[in-house]
């Protein structure tokens, strides 16, 4: 079986092929790659069946310009390189620093974390609504998800303990902002679902080693009156 994994000793070889096909004007084949570099045809083979499997690199067969085989050529896949490093952290601090500084910032995270709860949540058909037990399960279910690592808390049906926080560094950071935004996620999820039951609250690093939410029935002015279900969406 052909290894295609990328080792710490292959990354500088795939890079240097990878570069030399960037500056060329035309496809180049195995033999002309080996002697540019001055490495073994067969290393070079190796290295581009990877490239290939990875994306980075297109294969082609050229036409004969007389007998024999066509010749097969390699050329860099057109694109911006997906194999750099990644920022997505700066950029969550970046977009939680600017959001931080306006007037009602906690509200504003709430409402984005509400649209985002209807949508991930698993759905329920509109002939049903469902009990606060499965609601919890629901709810339990889409957090386990997200990585918060969700605990029902034993003593209590109205308490469940979070374990983990995926963003535990920005949380501490940033927790008027961010944990608005989580406790919006679980209130547009329960609200999506027509739950009987809603989250009233969110209490951050309510315990050394789990944050706490709190949940209630929920209150409507009218006998049997629930919130509509919204369809339709691009899941």
């Amino acid at each position: 079986m052909t290894r295609t994994d990328q080792s710490a000793d292959d990354r500088p070889r795939r890079q240097a092929l990878l570069e030399a096909l960037r500056r060329s004007s035309t496809p180049l084949g195995v033999t002309e790659l080996a002697e540019q570099l001055g490495i073994h045809p067969n290393t070079v083979r190796f290295h581009l069946d990877a490239l290939v499997t990875q994306g980075l690199v297109d294969r082609q067969l050229e036409k004969p310009t007389g007998r024999g085989r066509p010749r097969t050529a390699y050329a860099p896949h057109p694109g911006m390189d997906r194999g750099g490093r990644r920022q997505y952290h700066l950029l969550a601090k970046i977009l939680l620093g600017q959001l931080s500084t306006s007037p009602d910032a906690g509200t504003a995270a709430e409402a984005a974390g509400r649209g985002w709860g209807g949508y991930l949540i698993e759905q329920i058909p509109p002939s049903r609504d469902p009990s606060a037990a499965e609601s919890t399960q629901r709810l339990t279910a889409m957090m386990t998800e997200l990585g918060f690592a969700p605990e029902p808390d034993g003593d209590t049906t109205n308490r469940i303990r979070l374990r983990h926080c995926p963003f535990l560094e920005l949380a501490e950071e940033y927790s008027s902002t961010l944990c608005p935004l989580h406790l919006g996620l679980m209130r547009g999820a329960l609200s999506e679902i027509r739950a009987p039951i809603a989250a009233t609250s969110l209490e951050p690093f309510a315990e050394p080693d789990a944050c706490i939410v709190h949940l209630s029935p929920v209150r409507t002015t009218d006998a049997g009156t629930r919130p509509q279900q919204r369809h339709n969406r691009n899941r």
